[in-house]
């Protein structure tokens, strides 16, 4: 069975499709890459001021959950608005 999004849409420019799948993908790129700097700092700040309580799990888990949103934004797996 064949949906609406298996047909070509003639009224899709391609290359600017291309083009926001590249924008969506550096945009994921760049979260995920604060994340884990942001991350890599947290981490041993934890460990070395109050080793006995890890509190960066909550940063880690509470942005991580967004991320991984946008992870499934860039993979395409939300259609752009109209579609």
């Amino acid at each position: 069975m064949s949906g609406p999004t298996d047909e070509p849409r003639p009224d899709v420019d391609q290359d600017g499709e291309r083009d926001f799948q590249r924008r969506r993908l550096r945009g994921f790129g760049t979260h995920l890459l604060v994340y884990f700097a942001v991350m890599v700092l947290l981490v041993p700040l934890n460990v070395l001021t109050t080793p006995e309580y890890p509190w960066f799990l909550f940063p880690m888990v509470g942005w991580g959950a967004p991320l991984a949103i946008h992870a499934a934004f860039a993979m395409g797996l939300f259609g752009r608005s109209g579609q």
